[in-house]
């Protein structure tokens, strides 16, 4: 049996490996970013792993022998749901690693930008000496409102590493409970709600319909004059040129991203040179023992199919 792997970041498949081919499985890898390239690789693998190739229907329709699609992380925007679904694949991700890193960086970008880190350190390096940003700037947690959008797993470890810092928590996820967010110290509000009260908006959500560009030039506009935005989530949740042109305006004064769309951020950009941005990519979730523990629970998932056990993790709604 064949286990192909269309894409990795990693230097090498050892862990994959060496989980796999102890069991008599084959390992095929590519860095496949094209149904031209994709196609080949996957239409006669009994199972797929993929990380960022875009898995359209039309690979879908080409693979003869699937019994799964595993995604390397939390996120499945990648992958076409619905036509796996029509074709009986089960999808699966990996939703249980990187939520320590996650919640780390989001706190680690809200202490950044209301601490101004990045423009003081910058203002050190050239040679200066003093406060590099208006007063204004400098900004005191416990006196700010933080929305939060998504109450996963992230979202609650996010809230949990506020609680020190004493400020006030608002919550939007219509699939928690008030009584579960309320349990957490926060306050359960409605989504408009959250985008105008907000001093602070952290988005923990998943790419979906309902969700990708739920900010956008009209959503933004509500935000308070001189927020901060800082998404870690999913770069298609807000509208690019929306986010630059509040950038430029300051309605926005400071924006700290992990993803983007498109991911990578183009050269010619605003968002690579502007001072109030703070931006990373895509690596939020990186740490040694995060990556193995995702890397080892999508081998096992491939293997957990091939065995024809029962999946855990399916997203798409095939049943076994």
């Amino acid at each position: 049996m064949q286990v192909a792997v269309t894409d990795f970041s990693f230097p090498s498949l050892d862990i994959e490996e060496s989980l796999l081919k102890p069991l008599g499985y084959q390992v095929l890898s590519g860095q496949c970013k094209t149904s031209e390239t994709l196609i080949p690789l996957v239409q006669d693998a009994d199972a797929i792993i993929t990380q960022f190739a875009p898995i359209k229907a039309d690979v879908i329709a080409a693979m003869k022998k699937a019994r799964v699609i595993v995604r390397y992380g939390i996120g499945v925007d990648n992958v076409d749901l619905a036509a796996a679904r029509e074709r009986g694949i089960p999808v699966c991700n990996v939703p249980d690693y990187c939520i320590d890193e996650v919640a780390d960086h989001t706190l680690a970008f809200i202490l950044g930008a209301t601490r101004q880190v990045v423009a003081n350190t910058v203002y050190v390096r050239g040679g200066k000496w003093g406060l590099p940003t208006p007063l204004e700037g400098m900004r005191t947690l416990r006196d700010l409102t933080v929305g939060i959008v998504g109450f996963g797993r992230i979202g609650r470890e996010v809230v949990q590493r506020l609680a020190p810092f004493k400020c006030r928590r608002l919550v939007h996820d219509p699939v928690a409970t008030a009584d579960a967010i309320r349990a957490a110290g926060c306050e359960p509000v409605e989504l408009n709600a959250l985008i105008e009260q907000a001093d602070i908006l952290t988005l923990h959500c998943p790419s979906t319909a309902q969700t990708r560009r739920m900010l956008n030039a009209t959503s933004i506009a509500r935000m308070k004059p001189g927020s901060i935005l800082i998404n870690l989530a999913r770069g298609d949740l807000i509208e690019t040129s929306a986010l630059i042109d509040a950038l430029q305006s300051g309605h926005i004064s400071t924006a700290a991203i992990d993803v983007c769309d498109p991911e990578p951020i183009p050269l010619d950009s605003p968002l690579r040179r502007m001072e109030n941005v703070i931006v990373a990519s895509h690596v939020a979730s990186a740490s040694v023992k995060a990556v193995r523990t995702l890397r080892e629970t999508a081998a096992s998932i491939a293997a957990t199919a091939l065995r024809g056990d029962k999946l855990p993790n399916i997203v798409n709604g095939v049943t076994q």
